[in-house]
């Protein structure tokens, strides 16, 4: 039995070849292309390529070549269909089972995509090309579109009485015309409606390409019809699930790491006409976890985008909240607030693509920037306001799913909270001098800190604190003279400490002959600075914050060799490999 073009043209367009290949091999960026060392032979020169674009790897050693599903084969020892299951899962969709469901759900898929294709070609054709449609033509000249715009998004135009309904009900039943979503019964006049008449039409296509829903905007001014309407859910469209212009957006993933998500068709038309192609739209709804994961599947960076007014601002509170339990470590989420009253697509008409850009670079906020300054206007300077702020902020960084990020969003929101109450203690060690920072050098601080990984700023901590507790470490060497870092400048730093601490001479940080840019640095970036603040002289606590910190790299030590034995269980599954992974994972448990 075979697979459906469809579905296999589906997994493969929502994975990335790199994405595949990157859970077993440990690829680098070069050009258009990854590199990385072989995973079908030994070898110390890289000679593994994956191409994104051109959808498929080519191994140089051993003349290897394919497309994910011949990747998953070799390197688990699949057959096809077995490979076929794990990529439609790790794709996020339904296994094919060759049931009487699944064909009788394929035959009504094939009608579904056939009328909505002859659908949205008909009406494209009459917006083009009828004479009768002047208004809805002038309508987008007003709005500063051309015909170009008009042919790459498909745009169409209903009329008022339209019947295509009785053209294409030859061909299929009413009731397969009805599941589309395009037309409904009016009970009263006992005849089929279509649902977007007197509307300018978006087709909304799938991930590959094919329109399986429409969004319809009105052209005149009517108070009584909402300015916007999209499909109604189908059994092949679900909001929730899809993004406005995917299709064509996510072929730029290879070029451009970063995403807009707005809130309008129009807003993606406008920017693509101003040569920014590298936009979506959700489509009407709050923003998912599934059209997050599914932007994660291509870009590094999503920068959310919605108007400048009190609507567009909820709308971005809400998505920021709901979207901020997707963050990992490698990607990033963004809000980007426009002047008042302006949307993405009169912005940019009116200010060009390059100063959208700058705008864009100066402007943007990270997620957890935008959250914690939401919840901060809303505070009083008072205990219980505070509280409630703190508590607030607490609940929404426990709904991170990933434990790194969790940990240093949670830091960040503690940080700056503790930045609102400041506590003077005259009898504090003061180590480093504190100086008031501009909005400069605030803005180029958080620049600065988003290159740097959790590990380094653990590291930082760890130096820190050292670094401000010579004495008490001195006498207690042996908490610290075992831990691993894991950044070259930052292990050659520690080793310098550990050498002078191991004298047994009284030793202060002068001693010590580190570069100030570097001591700057370290003091600059090291979260546990602002918790010191409040502990000064109990050595009690800082022995446990010591700990905490030395057990965290642990676990990142864990974590690095866990993913290095997955790696390489997944190629040899060797009964040595499997025993070293889980005892591995059990210390790990254990911390």
């Amino acid at each position: 039995m075979k697979y459906p073009k469809e579905y296999l043209d589906e997994i493969k367009t929502r994975l990335k070849v790199s994405t595949v290949v990157s859970k077993t091999v440990s690829l680098k960026k070069r050009g258009k292309e990854f590199v990385g060392l072989s995973p079908f032979k030994k070898e110390k020169t890289p000679s593994f390529t994956v191409n994104d674009e051109k959808e498929f790897y080519h191994c140089f050693a051993t003349s290897e070549h394919g497309n994910i599903f011949d990747f998953v084969m070799k390197i688990q020892n699949l057959k096809f269909g077995e490979s076929v299951k794990h990529l439609a899962q790790l794709a996020g969709m339904q296994p094919y089972m060759f049931s009487k469901q699944d064909e009788e759900r394929e035959k009504k898929w094939k009608e579904y995509q056939s009328i909505f294709s002859q659908y949205v070609d008909f009406y494209h054709g009459e917006l083009l090309k009828n004479q009768d449609h002047s208004n809805a033509r002038d309508y987008l000249k007003n709005r500063s579109l051309t015909k170009e715009e008009v042919k790459k998004f498909k745009i169409g135009y209903i009329e008022k009485n339209p019947n295509f309904f009785q053209k294409l009900k030859d061909n299929y039943s009413e009731q397969t015309l009805v599941e589309t979503g395009l037309f409904y019964l009016d009970e009263k006049k006992k005849i089929y409606v279509e649902r977007f008449r007197g509307r300018l039409i978006f087709p909304i296509n799938n991930i590959s390409g094919q329109p399986i829903a429409l969004g319809g905007r009105i052209i005149e001014k009517v108070d009584y019809l909402a300015k916007y309407i999209n499909s109604p859910e189908t059994n092949f469209f679900k909001k929730g699930s899809n993004l406005y212009n995917l299709d064509l957006a996510r072929k730029l993933s290879n070029k451009i790491d970063h995403i807009y998500l707005v809130e309008g068709y129009m807003d993606v038309v406008g920017l693509s006409k101003n040569g920014i192609d590298n936009a979506v739209a959700n489509l009407g709804t709050s923003l998912t976890d599934k059209q997050i994961l599914t932007l994660n599947q291509f870009f590094d960076d999503i920068i959310i985008c919605f108007d400048g007014d009190e609507s567009g601002y909820k709308a971005a509170l809400r998505a920021a909240e709901n979207s901020i339990k997707e963050l990992k470590p490698e990607k990033n989420i963004s809000f980007l607030f426009l002047p008042d009253k302006e949307d993405p697509d009169s912005y940019v008409n009116k200010n060009s693509k390059a100063n959208f850009i700058d705008f864009t670079k100066q402007s943007k906020l990270s997620i957890h920037q935008f959250i914690f300054s939401h919840y901060k206007k809303q505070t009083e300077n008072n205990p219980s306001s505070l509280a409630i702020f703190e508590k607030k902020l607490r609940s929404i960084a426990n709904t991170i799913k990933d434990d790194f990020i969790k940990k240093y969003v949670l830091e960040y929101f503690l940080e700056k909270i503790a930045e609102l109450t400041p506590h003077s203690n005259q009898n504090k060690k003061k180590f480093f001098v504190k100086r008031t920072k501009s909005l400069d050098t605030t803005k180029k601080h958080f620049n600065d800190s988003q290159s740097l990984t959790g590990v380094e700023l653990k590291e930082f901590s760890l130096l820190y604190l050292v670094m401000n507790n010579l004495n008490l470490l001195q006498a207690n060497i042996h908490l610290i003279e075992n831990i691993k870092l894991f950044t070259e400048v930052n292990i050659k730093i520690f080793e310098i400490i550990i050498q002078k601490l191991k004298s047994g001479e009284h030793i202060t940080i002068e001693d010590l002959g580190l570069d100030n840019q570097w001591l700057e640095k370290i003091d600059k970036f090291a979260p546990i600075k602002h918790i010191l603040k409040n502990q000064a002289n109990d050595d009690q606590k800082t022995i446990e914050l010591l700990e905490d910190i030395s057990r965290d790299l642990m676990n990142y030590d864990l974590e690095f060799r866990i993913q290095e034995l997955e790696s390489k269980f997944s190629v040899d599954m060797s009964e040595t490999t499997f025993n070293e992974l889980k005892e591995l994972k059990k210390k790990q448990n254990l911390n």
